[in-house]
Protein backbone atom coordinates (compact mmCIF):
# COMPACT_ATOMS: atom_id res chain seq x y z
CA UNK A 1 0.00 0.00 0.00
CA UNK A 2 2.64 2.66 0.95
CA UNK A 3 4.47 1.89 -2.48
CA UNK A 4 0.77 2.12 -4.58
CA UNK A 5 0.95 -1.51 -5.43
CA UNK A 6 -2.13 -3.26 -7.07
CA UNK A 7 -2.81 -7.15 -6.47
CA UNK A 8 -5.47 -8.36 -8.81
CA UNK A 9 -6.86 -12.47 -7.82
CA UNK A 10 -7.77 -14.18 -10.54
CA UNK A 11 -8.79 -18.08 -9.04
CA UNK A 12 -10.05 -20.78 -11.19
CA UNK A 13 -11.03 -23.99 -9.18
CA UNK A 14 -13.87 -26.11 -8.27
CA UNK A 15 -13.02 -25.90 -4.33
CA UNK A 16 -12.41 -22.85 -2.26
CA UNK A 17 -8.93 -21.52 -2.64
CA UNK A 18 -9.52 -19.09 0.47
CA UNK A 19 -10.25 -15.48 -0.71
CA UNK A 20 -12.20 -14.57 2.35
CA UNK A 21 -8.69 -15.16 4.38
CA UNK A 22 -6.91 -13.21 1.56
CA UNK A 23 -9.35 -10.32 0.90
CA UNK A 24 -6.69 -7.62 2.48
CA UNK A 25 -4.61 -8.01 -0.70
CA UNK A 26 -7.46 -6.70 -3.14
CA UNK A 27 -9.41 -4.99 -0.90
CA UNK A 28 -6.83 -2.35 0.50
CA UNK A 29 -4.82 -2.34 -2.71
CA UNK A 30 -8.34 -1.58 -5.09
CA UNK A 31 -7.62 -4.26 -6.79
CA UNK A 32 -9.68 -7.07 -9.05
CA UNK A 33 -11.22 -10.27 -7.93
CA UNK A 34 -12.41 -13.20 -10.66
CA UNK A 35 -13.49 -16.56 -9.28
CA UNK A 36 -14.28 -19.36 -11.60
CA UNK A 37 -14.64 -23.21 -11.92
CA UNK A 38 -13.20 -23.36 -15.79
CA UNK A 39 -10.26 -21.48 -17.08
CA UNK A 40 -11.87 -21.88 -20.04
CA UNK A 41 -15.58 -22.78 -21.66
CA UNK A 42 -17.71 -24.46 -19.30
CA UNK A 43 -21.41 -24.61 -18.82
CA UNK A 44 -21.51 -21.17 -17.42
CA UNK A 45 -19.58 -19.39 -20.07
CA UNK A 46 -16.29 -18.19 -20.39
CA UNK A 47 -15.81 -16.17 -17.70
CA UNK A 48 -12.14 -16.49 -17.00
CA UNK A 49 -9.91 -15.61 -20.25
CA UNK A 50 -12.89 -12.61 -21.08
CA UNK A 51 -12.65 -11.17 -17.84
CA UNK A 52 -8.72 -11.50 -17.64
CA UNK A 53 -8.86 -10.17 -21.44
CA UNK A 54 -10.96 -7.05 -20.44
CA UNK A 55 -8.13 -5.95 -17.95
CA UNK A 56 -5.74 -5.32 -20.79
CA UNK A 57 -8.43 -3.47 -22.98
CA UNK A 58 -7.07 -0.02 -24.19
CA UNK A 59 -8.50 3.30 -24.46
CA UNK A 60 -8.73 5.35 -28.34
CA UNK A 61 -5.03 6.70 -27.54
CA UNK A 62 -3.88 3.03 -26.55
CA UNK A 63 -3.47 3.69 -22.89
CA UNK A 64 -4.73 1.45 -20.11
CA UNK A 65 -8.14 2.46 -19.18
CA UNK A 66 -7.11 2.65 -15.28
CA UNK A 67 -4.95 4.94 -13.25
CA UNK A 68 -1.97 4.00 -10.58
CA UNK A 69 -1.10 5.14 -7.00
CA UNK A 70 -4.34 7.26 -6.13
CA UNK A 71 -4.89 9.24 -3.16
CA UNK A 72 -8.34 10.93 -1.78
CA UNK A 73 -8.82 13.70 0.20
CA UNK A 74 -12.17 14.88 1.54
CA UNK A 75 -12.59 18.31 3.24
CA UNK A 76 -15.42 19.60 4.24
CA UNK A 77 -16.89 22.64 6.06
CA UNK A 78 -17.17 23.10 9.68
CA UNK A 79 -21.04 21.91 10.51
CA UNK A 80 -20.19 18.18 9.40
CA UNK A 81 -17.29 15.94 9.24
CA UNK A 82 -16.69 12.84 7.38
CA UNK A 83 -16.37 9.70 9.44
CA UNK A 84 -14.85 6.89 7.24
CA UNK A 85 -14.95 5.25 3.89
CA UNK A 86 -16.33 2.25 2.57
CA UNK A 87 -14.98 0.48 -0.20
CA UNK A 88 -11.59 -0.76 -1.88
CA UNK A 89 -9.17 1.72 -0.02
CA UNK A 90 -6.55 1.87 2.66
CA UNK A 91 -6.17 4.66 5.46
CA UNK A 92 -3.48 7.19 5.10
CA UNK A 93 -3.19 8.16 8.02
CA UNK A 94 -3.81 12.21 7.85
CA UNK A 95 -5.22 13.86 10.79
CA UNK A 96 -7.48 16.54 10.15
CA UNK A 97 -10.14 19.47 11.86
CA UNK A 98 -12.86 17.20 9.53
CA UNK A 99 -12.23 14.01 10.82
CA UNK A 100 -15.15 13.25 12.85
CA UNK A 101 -15.07 11.13 16.23
CA UNK A 102 -17.77 7.92 14.88
CA UNK A 103 -15.95 5.55 12.48
CA UNK A 104 -17.86 4.09 9.84
CA UNK A 105 -15.67 1.76 7.15
CA UNK A 106 -12.01 2.88 7.21
CA UNK A 107 -12.61 6.22 9.14
CA UNK A 108 -9.63 7.96 11.41
CA UNK A 109 -8.36 10.14 8.23
CA UNK A 110 -9.14 12.40 5.89
CA UNK A 111 -7.14 10.56 3.34
CA UNK A 112 -6.98 7.50 1.25
CA UNK A 113 -5.06 5.77 -1.38
CA UNK A 114 -6.22 3.01 -3.95
CA UNK A 115 -3.53 1.08 -5.44
CA UNK A 116 -5.67 1.38 -8.83
CA UNK A 117 -8.16 2.73 -10.45
CA UNK A 118 -10.98 2.28 -13.47
CA UNK A 119 -13.65 4.13 -15.31
CA UNK A 120 -16.29 2.35 -12.81
CA UNK A 121 -14.83 2.66 -9.46
CA UNK A 122 -16.86 3.91 -6.46
CA UNK A 123 -15.82 4.34 -3.45
CA UNK A 124 -18.87 5.57 -0.14
CA UNK A 125 -18.37 8.47 2.68
CA UNK A 126 -20.18 8.54 4.94
CA UNK A 127 -20.54 11.90 7.42
CA UNK A 128 -21.79 13.12 10.63
CA UNK A 129 -23.48 16.64 12.31
CA UNK A 130 -21.55 18.07 14.77
CA UNK A 131 -23.05 21.48 14.82
CA UNK A 132 -26.51 21.33 15.51
CA UNK A 133 -27.25 25.23 16.05
CA UNK A 134 -29.45 26.78 14.07
CA UNK A 135 -28.26 28.36 10.72
CA UNK A 136 -30.11 30.86 7.94
CA UNK A 137 -31.73 28.65 5.20
CA UNK A 138 -29.80 30.40 2.67
CA UNK A 139 -26.22 29.14 4.25
CA UNK A 140 -24.52 26.51 1.74
CA UNK A 141 -22.19 23.72 3.42
CA UNK A 142 -19.55 22.67 1.18
CA UNK A 143 -18.09 19.35 0.40
CA UNK A 144 -14.45 19.11 -1.37
CA UNK A 145 -13.25 15.47 -2.98
CA UNK A 146 -9.32 15.75 -4.22
CA UNK A 147 -8.36 12.77 -6.18
CA UNK A 148 -4.85 12.37 -7.47
CA UNK A 149 -3.73 9.57 -9.70
CA UNK A 150 -0.84 8.52 -12.23
CA UNK A 151 -2.17 8.31 -15.37
CA UNK A 152 -0.70 5.50 -18.02
CA UNK A 153 1.18 7.55 -19.88
CA UNK A 154 3.10 8.39 -17.06
CA UNK A 155 1.27 12.11 -16.28
CA UNK A 156 -0.10 12.86 -12.52
CA UNK A 157 -3.59 14.13 -12.79
CA UNK A 158 -5.41 16.43 -10.45
CA UNK A 159 -8.95 15.96 -10.42
CA UNK A 160 -11.11 18.19 -7.59
CA UNK A 161 -14.95 18.31 -7.09
CA UNK A 162 -16.42 20.72 -5.19
CA UNK A 163 -19.86 20.89 -3.93
CA UNK A 164 -22.19 23.01 -2.18
CA UNK A 165 -25.28 21.75 0.09
CA UNK A 166 -28.04 23.74 0.86
CA UNK A 167 -28.87 24.75 4.74
CA UNK A 168 -32.34 23.67 5.46
CA UNK A 169 -33.64 24.21 8.91
CA UNK A 170 -36.36 21.97 10.39
CA UNK A 171 -38.58 25.38 10.52
CA UNK A 172 -39.68 25.01 6.97
CA UNK A 173 -40.67 21.08 7.91
CA UNK A 174 -39.18 17.78 6.62
CA UNK A 175 -40.98 17.96 3.33
CA UNK A 176 -38.18 21.13 2.34
CA UNK A 177 -35.54 18.83 3.75
CA UNK A 178 -36.26 15.75 1.96
CA UNK A 179 -36.05 17.31 -1.85
CA UNK A 180 -33.02 16.40 -2.04
CA UNK A 181 -33.12 12.41 -1.24
CA UNK A 182 -31.93 10.33 -3.95
CA UNK A 183 -33.39 7.25 -3.11
CA UNK A 184 -31.31 5.04 -5.50
CA UNK A 185 -27.94 6.24 -4.05
CA UNK A 186 -29.30 5.90 -0.39
CA UNK A 187 -30.24 2.60 -1.32
CA UNK A 188 -26.83 1.72 -2.84
CA UNK A 189 -24.98 3.12 0.52
CA UNK A 190 -27.19 1.65 3.29
CA UNK A 191 -26.41 -1.79 0.90
CA UNK A 192 -22.55 -0.95 1.21
CA UNK A 193 -22.99 0.36 5.06
CA UNK A 194 -24.85 -3.34 5.92
CA UNK A 195 -22.42 -5.42 3.92
CA UNK A 196 -19.23 -4.08 6.25
CA UNK A 197 -21.09 -4.30 8.90
CA UNK A 198 -22.30 -7.89 8.54
CA UNK A 199 -18.54 -8.95 8.67
CA UNK A 200 -18.14 -8.44 11.95
CA UNK A 201 -21.97 -8.78 13.44
CA UNK A 202 -24.10 -11.47 13.26
CA UNK A 203 -26.45 -11.19 10.47
CA UNK A 204 -29.67 -10.77 12.56
CA UNK A 205 -28.61 -7.84 14.43
CA UNK A 206 -28.05 -6.50 10.83
CA UNK A 207 -31.14 -6.80 10.04
CA UNK A 208 -32.67 -5.66 13.05
CA UNK A 209 -31.21 -2.42 12.13
CA UNK A 210 -31.87 -2.06 8.92
CA UNK A 211 -35.95 -2.56 9.52
CA UNK A 212 -35.49 0.08 12.46
CA UNK A 213 -34.04 2.58 10.15
CA UNK A 214 -36.86 2.12 7.78
CA UNK A 215 -39.50 2.36 9.71
CA UNK A 216 -37.98 5.57 11.26
CA UNK A 217 -37.56 6.64 7.86
CA UNK A 218 -41.26 6.08 7.12
CA UNK A 219 -42.61 7.54 9.89
CA UNK A 220 -40.41 10.57 10.15
CA UNK A 221 -41.28 11.52 6.05
CA UNK A 222 -44.77 9.64 5.53
CA UNK A 223 -47.93 10.91 5.40
CA UNK A 224 -50.74 9.35 7.33
CA UNK A 225 -53.31 9.30 10.19
CA UNK A 226 -51.82 7.92 13.49
CA UNK A 227 -52.43 4.38 13.64
CA UNK A 228 -54.27 4.13 10.52
CA UNK A 229 -52.19 1.95 8.26
CA UNK A 230 -54.93 2.70 4.83
CA UNK A 231 -53.61 6.41 4.83
CA UNK A 232 -49.92 6.02 5.08
CA UNK A 233 -48.27 7.54 1.83
CA UNK A 234 -44.62 7.80 0.99
CA UNK A 235 -43.47 11.14 -1.33
CA UNK A 236 -42.40 10.58 -4.48
CA UNK A 237 -38.63 10.55 -3.63
CA UNK A 238 -39.15 8.09 -1.51
CA UNK A 239 -41.72 5.83 -2.71
CA UNK A 240 -39.26 2.97 -4.06
CA UNK A 241 -37.04 2.76 -1.35
CA UNK A 242 -38.48 0.35 0.63
CA UNK A 243 -38.87 -2.11 -2.38
CA UNK A 244 -34.67 -1.35 -2.86
CA UNK A 245 -34.54 -2.64 1.16
CA UNK A 246 -37.04 -5.49 0.77
CA UNK A 247 -34.92 -6.42 -2.20
CA UNK A 248 -32.10 -5.83 -0.24
CA UNK A 249 -33.21 -8.45 2.72
CA UNK A 250 -33.27 -10.94 0.58
CA UNK A 251 -29.51 -10.51 -1.75
CA UNK A 252 -27.08 -12.39 -1.32
CA UNK A 253 -24.93 -9.77 0.57
CA UNK A 254 -27.07 -10.86 3.78
CA UNK A 255 -28.19 -14.26 3.05
CA UNK A 256 -25.14 -16.18 2.94
CA UNK A 257 -26.93 -19.18 3.78
CA UNK A 258 -26.42 -20.87 0.38
CA UNK A 259 -23.49 -19.38 -0.33
CA UNK A 260 -19.45 -20.36 0.20
CA UNK A 261 -17.46 -17.33 2.04
CA UNK A 262 -15.50 -17.07 -1.28
CA UNK A 263 -18.67 -16.33 -2.89
CA UNK A 264 -19.99 -14.03 0.00
CA UNK A 265 -16.08 -12.27 -0.34
CA UNK A 266 -16.85 -11.91 -4.32
CA UNK A 267 -20.45 -10.56 -4.09
CA UNK A 268 -19.62 -7.78 -1.39
CA UNK A 269 -16.49 -7.03 -3.08
CA UNK A 270 -18.14 -6.37 -6.13
CA UNK A 271 -21.35 -3.94 -4.35
CA UNK A 272 -18.15 -2.04 -3.26
CA UNK A 273 -16.28 -1.42 -6.26
CA UNK A 274 -19.33 -0.60 -8.95
CA UNK A 275 -21.13 2.56 -9.82
CA UNK A 276 -24.69 3.48 -8.16
CA UNK A 277 -26.15 1.80 -11.52
CA UNK A 278 -24.41 -1.74 -11.44
CA UNK A 279 -24.97 -2.07 -7.51
CA UNK A 280 -28.49 -1.32 -7.63
CA UNK A 281 -28.99 -4.39 -10.05
CA UNK A 282 -27.16 -6.50 -7.90
CA UNK A 283 -29.60 -5.78 -5.29
CA UNK A 284 -32.79 -5.35 -7.49
CA UNK A 285 -31.82 -7.24 -10.68
CA UNK A 286 -33.55 -6.68 -13.93
CA UNK A 287 -36.06 -8.34 -16.11
CA UNK A 288 -36.78 -8.37 -19.57
CA UNK A 289 -39.89 -10.34 -21.02
CA UNK A 290 -39.80 -11.30 -24.94
CA UNK A 291 -43.10 -12.70 -26.13
CA UNK A 292 -44.73 -12.64 -29.61
CA UNK A 293 -47.77 -9.98 -28.22
CA UNK A 294 -45.21 -7.11 -28.72
CA UNK A 295 -41.70 -5.78 -28.33
CA UNK A 296 -39.25 -6.50 -25.34
CA UNK A 297 -40.40 -4.79 -22.16
CA UNK A 298 -39.19 -4.39 -18.83
CA UNK A 299 -41.40 -6.50 -16.51
CA UNK A 300 -42.26 -6.81 -12.67
CA UNK A 301 -39.77 -8.71 -10.54
CA UNK A 302 -42.33 -11.13 -9.53
CA UNK A 303 -43.32 -14.54 -10.50
CA UNK A 304 -46.33 -13.51 -11.53
CA UNK A 305 -44.30 -12.17 -14.77
CA UNK A 306 -43.82 -15.69 -15.56
CA UNK A 307 -45.56 -17.33 -18.85
CA UNK A 308 -45.48 -20.19 -20.78
CA UNK A 309 -45.20 -18.44 -23.62
CA UNK A 310 -42.69 -15.71 -22.82
CA UNK A 311 -39.01 -15.90 -22.70
CA UNK A 312 -37.58 -13.94 -19.80
CA UNK A 313 -33.92 -12.18 -19.13
CA UNK A 314 -32.69 -11.67 -15.64
CA UNK A 315 -29.59 -9.25 -14.69
CA UNK A 316 -28.27 -10.03 -11.58
CA UNK A 317 -25.11 -8.53 -12.40
CA UNK A 318 -23.22 -11.17 -11.33
CA UNK A 319 -25.11 -14.11 -13.95
CA UNK A 320 -27.57 -13.51 -16.27
CA UNK A 321 -29.88 -15.75 -17.03
CA UNK A 322 -32.05 -16.48 -20.45
CA UNK A 323 -35.07 -18.37 -19.23
CA UNK A 324 -37.68 -19.95 -22.30
CA UNK A 325 -41.23 -20.59 -21.19
CA UNK A 326 -42.62 -24.28 -21.80
CA UNK A 327 -44.44 -23.59 -24.84
CA UNK A 328 -41.64 -21.94 -26.53
CA UNK A 329 -39.13 -24.25 -26.12
CA UNK A 330 -41.33 -26.83 -27.37
CA UNK A 331 -41.53 -25.14 -30.40
CA UNK A 332 -38.16 -24.58 -31.02
CA UNK A 333 -37.29 -27.92 -29.89
CA UNK A 334 -39.66 -29.36 -32.86
CA UNK A 335 -37.57 -26.89 -35.10
CA UNK A 336 -40.41 -24.47 -35.67
CA UNK A 337 -37.90 -21.37 -35.66
CA UNK A 338 -35.95 -23.18 -38.74
CA UNK A 339 -39.21 -23.37 -41.01
CA UNK A 340 -40.87 -21.63 -43.22
CA UNK A 341 -43.67 -19.22 -42.15
CA UNK A 342 -42.17 -18.94 -38.98
CA UNK A 343 -39.80 -16.31 -39.19
CA UNK A 344 -41.36 -14.60 -36.17
CA UNK A 345 -40.39 -17.40 -33.69
CA UNK A 346 -36.98 -17.16 -34.98
CA UNK A 347 -36.77 -13.63 -34.10
CA UNK A 348 -38.17 -14.36 -30.98
CA UNK A 349 -35.76 -16.63 -29.61
CA UNK A 350 -33.04 -14.93 -30.88
CA UNK A 351 -33.39 -11.65 -29.29
CA UNK A 352 -32.30 -12.60 -25.81
CA UNK A 353 -28.79 -13.25 -26.97
CA UNK A 354 -28.94 -10.19 -29.17
CA UNK A 355 -29.12 -7.60 -26.10
CA UNK A 356 -27.44 -9.97 -23.84
CA UNK A 357 -24.04 -8.94 -25.56
CA UNK A 358 -24.82 -4.98 -25.95
CA UNK A 359 -25.86 -5.74 -22.00
CA UNK A 360 -22.40 -6.81 -20.72
CA UNK A 361 -20.65 -5.32 -22.90
CA UNK A 362 -18.46 -3.26 -21.05
CA UNK A 363 -19.06 -5.24 -17.92
CA UNK A 364 -16.22 -6.53 -15.39
CA UNK A 365 -16.76 -9.21 -14.17
CA UNK A 366 -17.94 -11.07 -17.04
CA UNK A 367 -20.74 -12.45 -15.59
CA UNK A 368 -21.85 -15.99 -15.83
CA UNK A 369 -24.15 -17.27 -18.40
CA UNK A 370 -27.39 -19.15 -17.56
CA UNK A 371 -29.50 -20.82 -20.39
CA UNK A 372 -32.91 -23.20 -19.20
CA UNK A 373 -36.08 -24.09 -19.72
CA UNK A 374 -39.17 -23.54 -17.12
CA UNK A 375 -39.22 -26.55 -14.98
CA UNK A 376 -35.67 -27.25 -15.67
CA UNK A 377 -33.30 -27.18 -12.41
CA UNK A 378 -31.02 -24.37 -13.95
CA UNK A 379 -34.32 -22.38 -13.15
CA UNK A 380 -34.20 -21.87 -9.87
CA UNK A 381 -31.52 -18.81 -10.87
CA UNK A 382 -34.49 -16.65 -12.40
CA UNK A 383 -36.65 -18.27 -9.18
CA UNK A 384 -34.68 -17.69 -6.29
CA UNK A 385 -34.43 -13.68 -7.68
CA UNK A 386 -38.43 -13.10 -7.80
CA UNK A 387 -40.95 -11.70 -5.44
CA UNK A 388 -42.87 -14.68 -4.56
CA UNK A 389 -46.12 -12.88 -4.78
CA UNK A 390 -48.07 -16.62 -5.48
CA UNK A 391 -46.90 -19.25 -3.30
CA UNK A 392 -48.62 -22.12 -1.72
CA UNK A 393 -50.60 -20.49 1.23
CA UNK A 394 -52.19 -17.84 -1.56
CA UNK A 395 -52.11 -20.24 -4.35
CA UNK A 396 -56.29 -20.65 -4.56
CA UNK A 397 -56.90 -17.00 -4.98
CA UNK A 398 -54.24 -15.88 -7.41
CA UNK A 399 -52.77 -18.95 -9.11
CA UNK A 400 -53.59 -20.43 -11.97
CA UNK A 401 -51.92 -23.38 -13.62
CA UNK A 402 -51.55 -22.08 -17.29
CA UNK A 403 -50.48 -18.81 -15.82
CA UNK A 404 -47.73 -17.70 -13.35
CA UNK A 405 -45.37 -20.10 -11.78
CA UNK A 406 -45.75 -21.27 -8.48
CA UNK A 407 -42.91 -20.56 -5.74
CA UNK A 408 -42.71 -23.05 -2.63
CA UNK A 409 -41.65 -20.53 0.34
CA UNK A 410 -42.05 -19.41 3.52
CA UNK A 411 -41.01 -15.93 2.20
CA UNK A 412 -43.53 -12.81 2.31
CA UNK A 413 -44.17 -11.15 -0.60
CA UNK A 414 -43.47 -7.16 -0.96
CA UNK A 415 -46.78 -6.58 -0.87
CA UNK A 416 -47.01 -8.10 3.03
CA UNK A 417 -43.78 -6.09 3.67
CA UNK A 418 -45.34 -3.06 2.86
CA UNK A 419 -48.87 -3.69 4.42
CA UNK A 420 -46.65 -4.40 7.56
CA UNK A 421 -44.16 -1.75 7.13
CA UNK A 422 -47.50 0.66 6.66
CA UNK A 423 -49.14 -0.81 9.68
CA UNK A 424 -45.19 0.02 12.14
CA UNK A 425 -44.57 3.77 10.66
CA UNK A 426 -47.93 5.06 11.96
CA UNK A 427 -47.56 3.96 14.85
CA UNK A 428 -45.14 6.60 15.40
CA UNK A 429 -43.23 4.86 17.70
Amino acid sequence: MKNGHCMDVFACALDQVGLCEMRHTWERTGGSLVNHEAFKGGVQGDVFVQSLMKIFEKDAEGNLRMGYNARVEVKTSREYKVSGCVGSVASAGVKAPQVGEVEIGIGGTSVWSIGALNPNTTVSFFFEITNTEQMADNRQLYLQIITQYTHPSGQTRLRVTTQAINQTSTEKGLDAMSQGFDQEAAAVLTARLISHRARTEEAFDVMRWLDRMLIRLCGKFGAYKKDVASTFNLPAHFSIFPQFIFHLRRSQFLQVFNSSPDETIIFRQELNKQNVSQSLVMIQPTLICYSLAGPPCPVLLDNTSIAPDRILLIDAFFWVTIWTGETIAAWRNQGYHEMPGYENVKQLIGEPTADLKELIGDRFPVPRLIITDQHKSQARFLLAKLNPAVTQANQSTGYGAQANELVYTDDVSLQVFLDHLAKLAVQGT
